[in-house]
């Protein structure tokens, strides 16, 4: 049996999982929580089969019903100007919730892709709320959720409008170490799932200046790089080019 804990068998298409013996479980759910009430938020939930690399979960104007928990792999999500050029807003990795940006419309207001072959949980928002009148703390976390989500989409737009090339690439890398570290993974190992012209994207940069970037960092002795492979060597000064960077 492997070992892998994002490793979720399947039948008939169908995702067998539980939330009781998930591992990203106090990601996705209150800590606190009782067993009790998370069988119930696990009744609810649909896994369906794998969403490979290049598939959507969902596009801009698509009904509203559900929000997504990702259990393995990584997406983004992106928006489409008027001349049908993409703009990245976002990367999710597992135990992070995307989704909400259909509640005030009951309309998706984005474009979710996934970056590599990934799993997700939906949880049917009517159903959730139906639970969250009878789980308080539930509902609560879910508003928690919302705010840190709002939270990171002001600081980001603060690292755009503000920061030089070095100190939007060190932002984003403190970000995914800050995240890997919430799944008990290494805060100084990572492995970047989007490429770098998604980050360019993302981070209003040249695919050659994210690269020129990196190089920079690497040569300096702040980080290693090997391909997508991302060893932090100097938290600190990643800190300080964040602060320092107008």
């Amino acid at each position: 049996m492997t070992s892998d804990p994002y490793n979720i068998a399947c039948n008939h298409g169908f995702i067998q999982s539980s939330c009781s013996d998930c591992n990203l479980k106090g990601l996705c759910l209150p800590i606190a929580m009782d067993i009790k009430d998370i069988d119930k938020v696990n009744d609810i939930i649909r896994r369906s089969r794998p969403i490979h690399a290049g598939e959507h979960l969902y596009r801009t104007g698509d009904s509203f019903t559900s929000i997504f928990a990702v259990r393995s792999g990584s997406i983004k999500t992106y928006l489409l100007d008027d001349d049908g050029i993409e703009q990245v807003t976002g990367f999710y990795l597992p135990g992070e919730i995307l989704g909400f940006d259909g509640i005030g419309t009951s309309k998706h207001g984005c474009n979710v892709l996934s970056m590599e072959t990934s799993t997700v949980c939906e949880i049917p928002f009517e159903r959730i709320e139906e639970l969250s009148l009878q789980i308080p703390v539930l509902q609560r976390h879910f508003f928690q959720l919302m705010s840190q989500q709002i939270e990171a989409d002001h600081q980001m737009m603060m690292t755009l409008s503000k920061k030089n090339a070095e100190g939007r690439v060190a932002t984003l890398l403190l970000s995914l170490s800050k995240r890997y570290g919430r799944r008990n993974l290494s805060p100084h190992s990572l492995r970047l799932p989007m490429s770098r012209m998604d980050i360019g994207n993302f981070l209003g940069l040249t695919i050659e200046t994210v690269s020129r970037t990196f190089s920079r960092m690497q040569k300096e002795g702040i980080i290693n790089v090997d391909g997508r492979e991302i060893h932090i060597n100097d938290h600190a000064r990643l800190q300080q080019i964040c602060h320092a960077s107008k």
